[in-house]
């Protein structure tokens, strides 16, 4: 009895202190929360078009509660210039769930720390040192190998005339041999596409971090309920030393291969870290926690944006013929594309830049964190509060793109909008202090991947589906898997010799 007492109690004091809050706030408007649960039961799967949808009734900044935890949605490029400049070093902190902050190790890697000496100090890191020009130009051959690899795949793929494939598995085998390269300076796959030991392990530490991350959702949500969803530390604990082990031991091969090299070090990130450890003074926590972050960040939003972007451009037979117009004039049919031809082919620039408009990969950004106190739109978004800007809404926005549902590269032909933080109508990769550090090397990789499938091969749909008939629907996520991965018929349309991997040892 005297338990059941004082657990009643407790929940009528922060019921109590939730309205108190409520009621010394003036917060911004959205839909009525149920106890306890908040708007958790009431928000639709594809989180950013159930906001967007709400956003017609309250306005371009809402409330939405989940569970006791206030977050505020901005779904206007006005809203989101408050939120990620004006506004931006009390909105800068970062919203770490459970996992979230056992992966990082509390916020000792970049994404998940919050504004401070330490971010300060590995964005540093990350944009003097990890994704400068001098560091992108000397690692674009792996990009290159890894891109010409999937061309060559394709076309062993698609000797059968009009046999369709699944585009997403050659995108993925992209991203990861990339980012595996990039980051650890390993191919796990040999040419032959069986993965050794290393990448197996890799795979399943990947696979095993969104498992124990899931388990978690609802628990994060609703904080005096959490003894129901206790957090598995014993689990937790083995996942971060299967990590570490896996880690270290690549750090370890690279520390030898220095030594034996007379100390030179090679381009790799992880070759990068260990030369500037001391330097900056880094643990092995954030040099773990950076290699991470890049995978995390860089292994999935690749290949969702050049699927999102074929997907669109098999819709549109025009805009694929007039992308291939301009590589046939600039690039001919005698040798390949490379990154050094991009500034001669600003069409395919745009046919990227409107894929990443209609479809960013993570289309409600990460949340901020309020630090302090802080008005946006007028409103007051307490301490603590999460805030997300809903990019996926922004970029679709009528009062400031004409025509926005419809798939038109020509508009940035007609007007240069800046996609790496500039502009806030456009904001695939964030924008402030939080901005992605790699958007660089994230544009070169989708234009080269897209170039090359459109340079190589002409992309129909499957036998009796329409172009129209193509589902461009979303999975339910972080990011915006398609629901349905798309299918098209690849026709060669260069020499024969021209898909020959480009293998590069760098």
């Amino acid at each position: 009895m005297a338990v059941a007492l004082v657990a009643a109690s407790i929940v009528l004091f922060l019921l109590a202190l939730k309205l108190y809050r409520r009621l010394r706030y003036r917060l911004p408007p959205g839909p009525r929360p149920w106890p306890v649960v908040g708007n958790l039961y009431d928000i639709a799967p594809v989180r950013f078009r159930c906001f967007a949808e709400w956003a017609r009734t309250y306005g371009p900044i809402m409330s939405v509660w989940f569970g006791s935890t206030l977050n505020v949605v901005v779904s206007n490029s006005e809203l989101a210039k408050e939120v990620l400049k004006d506004k931006d070093q009390q909105l800068a902190d970062r919203h770490r769930s459970r996992s979230a902050a056992k992966f990082s190790r509390d916020g000792k890697d970049l994404i998940w720390a919050d504004y401070g000496p330490h971010y300060v100090k590995v964005r540093k890191v990350c944009t003097l040192e990890l994704f400068s020009p001098k560091r992108l130009e000397a690692l674009r051959p792996i990009r290159e190998d890894e891109v010409t690899a999937m061309v060559e795949s394709i076309f062993r793929d698609c000797a059968e005339p009009g046999k369709s494939v699944v585009v997403k598995s050659y995108l993925a085998a992209v991203a990861f041999n990339n980012i595996t390269r990039l980051a650890f300076g390993k191919r796990f796959v040999n040419s032959e596409g069986v993965m050794d030991e290393q990448g197996l392990e890799f795979k399943a530490i990947v696979a095993n971090g969104l498992k124990l991350g899931a388990s978690l959702a609802m628990a994060e949500h609703i904080p005096w309920l959490r003894w129901m969803f206790p957090l598995e530390e014993e689990a937790f604990a083995k996942h971060g030393a299967r990590r570490d082990r896996l880690t270290k031991s690549i750090m370890d091969e690279h520390t030898a291969a220095r030594s034996r090299a007379g100390g030179a070090a090679q381009q790799h990130f992880v070759d990068a870290l260990l030369t500037l450890r001391e330097q900056y003074d880094l643990s092995d926590d954030t040099i773990i926690g950076l290699l991470w972050d890049m995978i995390t960040a860089g292994m999935d939003t690749t290949a969702i944006s050049v699927e999102w972007a074929m997907a669109e451009l098999v819709r549109h037979p025009r805009v694929q013929a007039k992308a291939q117009e301009e590589l046939d004039r600039v690039v001919g049919s005698d040798r390949v594309m490379t990154e050094s031809d991009f500034p001669a082919l600003p069409y395919l620039q745009c046919v990227a830049k409107e894929a990443l408009r209609l479809h960013p990969p993570t289309p409600l950004m990460l949340p901020h964190k309020a630090a302090a106190d802080v008005k946006v739109g007028g409103y007051d978004v307490p301490r603590g509060s999460n805030l997300h800007v809903n990019v996926w809404a922004v970029a679709r926005d009528p009062v400031v793109w004409k025509d926005p549902l419809e798939f038109r590269p020509e508009r940035f032909l007609e007007e240069d909008v800046d996609m790496k933080g500039h502009d806030f109508r456009l904001l695939p990769f964030g924008a402030g202090r939080r901005v992605c550090p790699g958007a660089q090397l994230g544009i070169n990789l989708v234009q080269s991947m897209l170039g090359h499938l459109l340079h190589h091969f002409n992309w129909t749909p499957p036998e009796g589906v329409k172009p129209e008939d193509i589902d461009m629907s979303e999975n339910p996520g972080l990011v915006t898997f398609m629901r349905t991965p798309l299918q098209a018929v690849p026709t060669p349309r260069l020499p024969a010799h021209l898909y020959k991997r480009v293998a590069a040892d760098v």
